[in-house]
C-alpha cells in the first residue's frame, strides 16, 4: 500500500511538470562569446549538439579545433526539461547534465572524473 501511494505520488508530479518549449535551437553561454546548436537525436528523445560559433575574442583562439564538432552526443533523457551524459567542452571530457528551466533558459553542468565541476547559464539565441 505505502509503495502504490509512494508511485501514484511520483506518477502525479511527473505530470504535473510542464513540458516546456523544445530545446532544439541555438543557445549561447552566459559571457555570449560561445554558441551551441542543440537538436533531438536517437529515439527522438536524446539530446545532441554542436558548437557552432566563438566570438573573436583571443581566449577563444584555443577553441577553434573544437568549432563544429559534438558538445552533446545523444544524451538521454532524465526526467522532464533533463539530459544527462557525456559531454565533450573545450577538449574537456565531462560528464554532464543539461537541464531547461524555461523556454529561453538553461543550465549546463558538468564534471570531469566527478571532482571538478563547472556550471554555465545558457540562453536561447535569437537574431
Amino acid at each position: 500500500m505505502r509503495f502504490a501511494r509512494s508511485l501514484a505520488f511520483a506518477l502525479a508530479a511527473l505530470i504535473a511538470t510542464p513540458a516546456l518549449a523544445s530545446p532544439v535551437g541555438t543557445w549561447e553561454l552566459e559571457g555570449k562569446d560561445t554558441r551551441f546548436q542543440l537538436e533531438m537525436c536517437g529515439d527522438g528523445t536524446q539530446l545532441c549538439g554542436l558548437l557552432t560559433w566563438l566570438s573573436d575574442v583571443d581566449y577563444n583562439e584555443q577553441y577553434k579545433p573544437y568549432l563544429n564538432r559534438p558538445m552533446a552526443d545523444h544524451m538521454n533523457q532524465s526526467g522532464p526539461n533533463r539530459w544527462k551524459g557525456d559531454i565533450k567542452l573545450f577538449g574537456y571530457n565531462l560528464s554532464g547534465t543539461l537541464t531547461q528551466n524555461s523556454e529561453n533558459h538553461m543550465t549546463l553542468h558538468g564534471c570531469a572524473l566527478l571532482v571538478v565541476c563547472k556550471t554555465y547559464q545558457m540562453y536561447r539565441y535569437t537574431e
